[in-house]
């Protein structure tokens, strides 16, 4: 059995969850999120729980099943306290501005990058090296993050480039290093 798969989920109040077929969708404090799941799982809502069933022990169901209830418990998350993850610009002259709904990146290339501000994310510019990513939904959050950090890697030299905050880089000496 799986251990993830069978921790029941408990809804906070404030937080409605509704279960039709194979659609499962959240209201809550902060919007309200939806999810086709896989037609083999059986989602179950007693009370203020929430109980994710597989039919067997067969391997894919297995997998599924933990997976299942995680994206579940994300949401419910999601719509009650949010997600956030933490970027940060290391490097000489690199900073970041926000200009209407994008943040546009000065990061040693000859032009600044414009980064949209995507549906449902909001991107916020505490201080001229930090960008904050916040939203509903974890997993667009951490695609968002990773693509703003894709336009300029941390290198493993000087450590230059755009981290996320809790990231520790893997440092390299140089030519004269023995």
């Amino acid at each position: 059995m799986s251990r993830v798969g069978k921790k029941p989920i408990t809804i906070p109040s404030g937080v409605e969850v509704t279960i039709d077929g194979n659609t499962v969708t959240v209201k809550g404090p902060k919007g309200t999120l939806t999810r086709q799941i896989h037609p083999d799982m059986t989602v179950k809502k007693e009370d203020n729980v929430i109980k994710v069933e597989r039919p067997s022990d067969d391997r894919f169901h297995r997998a599924l099943h933990g997976t299942t209830r995680s994206i579940i418990a994300n949401m419910v998350e999601g719509v009650s306290n949010g997600f956030s993850k933490t970027l940060e610009l290391v490097g000489v002259g690199y900073r970041a501005q926000k200009k209407g709904k994008a943040v546009v990146l000065n990061v040693g290339y000859s032009h600044p990058v414009e980064v949209p501000e995507p549906e449902g994310i909001e991107l916020e510019v505490p201080s001229a090296t930090q960008i904050i990513v916040k939203g509903i939904d974890k997993e667009k959050v951490g695609a968002v993050a990773a693509n703003i950090r894709a336009i300029r890697e941390p290198e493993p030299y000087k450590g230059k480039g755009i981290k996320y905050s809790d990231e520790r880089i893997r440092r390299k000496e140089g030519k004269t290093g023995k």
